[in-house]
């Protein structure tokens, strides 16, 4: 679990750093989005090539970014093998019982794998670029115009920000319990899957404890730094948009355009 990458920032002198964090939501909301409208692996190999693109450009270290694929690594595979036996088709592969296998199957467990995997990793680009008030600043602009409607936008970016923010501290929260219980003896690594859940509730219960402790810990620092919102706030750092802000946006419509043009190309010709 040390692994999780979500919610940690890398510092770097790179240019997707230096993007306006605005731009950098934008565009990741576009990729996450258009990433489900991709149905052939040619859509699947351009979008490899965004993400390795951005990942060079960033000079976040690949190693840095696949380690955190470990922590969910089960879910990926878990949600491969529901489509293999649960997606019903025409080109059986292989039969025995109950158990029956398509090509269609296959074909989306492998297209679920690739778009939860990119997900990741583009969701995990834009915290590892973008500091937490940065990033607070930009959700809160999204949410902006709600405001009108009674929205507490500052209020609901803030506590995301926050819940990314402590991602990594929870979990060395919970490696330092796991090392203290193993002290003592609890033993985490023998047994069934009902034992091992049975083990992690000396786990759980001093981790919401330390959670709590810190939650109100933190509320405190802020009331007595007479934190009220956003009311009266100002920033020292303006948001402004720039030139590079303008190309990064470009470049990410041009390969959502390819997408779709790869999409019409692949349903006329019958390609994967």
């Amino acid at each position: 679990m040390l692994k999780v990458t979500i919610g940690q920032y890398y510092p770097a002198q790179s240019f997707i750093h230096r993007l306006d964090p605005r731009m950098k939501l934008l565009c990741t909301m576009l990729f996450i989005v258009f990433l489900f409208f991709v149905n052939n692996f040619l859509g699947y190999a351009m979008a490899f090539v965004l993400l390795a693109t951005v990942i060079k450009v960033s000079k976040v270290p690949p190693k840095f970014l696949l380690r955190g694929l470990r922590a969910i690594i089960f879910i990926i595979i878990f949600t491969a093998i529901l489509n293999i036996f649960f997606t019903a088709g025409e080109t059986i592969v292989f039969e025995w019982r109950w158990m029956r296998i398509s090509q269609e199957g296959l074909l989306n467990a492998a297209r679920m794998a690739l778009r939860l995997t990119m997900l990741i990793i583009g969701s995990s680009i834009l915290t590892l670029t973008t500091t937490p008030i940065q990033l607070t600043d930009a959700i809160e602009s999204a949410l902006k115009p709600l405001k009108k409607i009674r929205v507490p936008a500052h209020e609901i970016a803030m506590m995301m920000t926050i819940a990314l923010r402590f991602i990594p501290t929870l979990i060395e929260e919970m490696d330092k319990i796991m090392k203290a219980q193993m002290a003592r003896g609890a033993d985490f690594d023998t047994g069934g899957i009902i034992k091992k859940a049975r083990s992690l509730v000396p786990l759980l219960v001093p981790l919401f404890i330390s959670a709590f402790r810190r939650a109100e810990d933190l509320a405190l620092a802020m009331e007595s730094r007479c934190y009220r919102g956003d009311i009266g706030r100002t920033r020292m750092k303006q948001m402004r948009y720039a030139l590079r802000d303008l190309a990064a946006f470009i470049i990410i419509l041009s390969f959502i355009a390819g997408i779709f043009v790869l999409n019409h190309v692949a349903a006329v010709y019958g390609i994967w």
